[in-house]
């Protein structure tokens, strides 16, 4: 049985995938979270984030610690990540929202360590960069641009002030819809504030003959206010344009964060594709 990878998404890190972890275990799969570079304990802190009394213009002028990482170093690390994690074996390597980038870019760098790669409501840019299809029309209603606390052009990131108590409802909104409110708030309050817009700023190449080769799942989100229905439908059509075998779908009535809100269902998917 491969061992599965799991790549959590902007802002969020190898935390939030803990109560999938604990169910994949009880149907015995192994399972490792990963931080992506500029998440979690690989995030790079902001001084005005923590400055007291707080400076929101500070805040939305001071320049990301992130801005040098790129969709190609982060898939790099990941790399790493998952052939450390498999031993040099296939792993199945589940991404949610825009680490569906990241494990895109790693999956045409080195295909052989993909036994199946699994989408969560994610990002999966075979042509072109993300940002592209961040202004298609397939994105029309999505909440997400609406909470940045600064220009991510300026500042080199996806920047968001979780201090904020004010924002909060309209966080849960778009990220947490259908978590409990306790939940959501001790996931809103674990956010890392940016998001490293090289990520979806870079255009790198996907083929048939290397990503294309790697068996592909799709979670559909149909409660997802991130990253709305109709573009998640984009991304599973062109990934079969690309690949050999077609994008197994399934749907889950759910919000953005399945992981948080249902994570036995989410791991029984999980589980069908080791």
């Amino acid at each position: 049985m491969s061992a599965v990878v799991l790549v959590h998404g902007f802002c969020h890190g190898s935390w939030c995938w803990s109560r999938v972890a604990e169910h994949l275990a009880a149907r015995g799969v192994a399972s490792v979270a990963v931080d992506l570079d500029g998440h979690g304990l690989k995030a790079r802190p902001l001084a005005s984030r923590w400055h007291r009394p707080f400076d929101p213009a500070a805040f939305a002028a001071e320049p990301s610690g992130t801005s040098a990482i790129t969709a190609s170093s982060a898939a790099a690390t990941l790399v790493q990540q998952i052939r450390g994690i498999g031993g040099g074996e296939p792993c199945v390597v589940v991404a949610h929202s825009m680490g569906g980038v990241v494990a895109t870019a790693a999956a045409e760098l080195e295909p052989s360590l993909f036994d199946h790669l699994v989408y969560v409501s994610a990002f999966a840019p075979v042509h072109g960069a993300a940002a592209e299809y961040s202004a298609g029309p397939e994105n029309q209603g999505e909440t997400y641009s609406s909470l940045l606390a600064a220009d991510p052009l300026a500042v080199g990131a996806a920047r968001f002030d979780t201090g904020n108590r004010s924002l909060h409802t309209a966080i849960r909104e778009t990220f947490y819809g259908d978590v409990d409110e306790a939940t959501a708030d001790a996931a809103i309050s674990l956010l890392t504030p940016d998001g490293p817009i090289g990520i979806p700023a870079e255009a790198f190449a996907v083929t048939a003959d290397r990503f294309g080769t790697i068996p592909h799942s799709y979670v559909v989100c149909t409660k997802d206010n991130a990253i709305p229905v109709a573009l998640q439908r984009r991304f599973v059509s062109e990934i079969d344009a690309v690949s050999t075998t077609p994008t197994k779908v399934t749907e889950l009535d759910s919000s953005h964060s399945p992981f948080l809100s249902q994570p036995a269902a989410l791991a029984t998917i999980i589980a069908g594709t080791c």
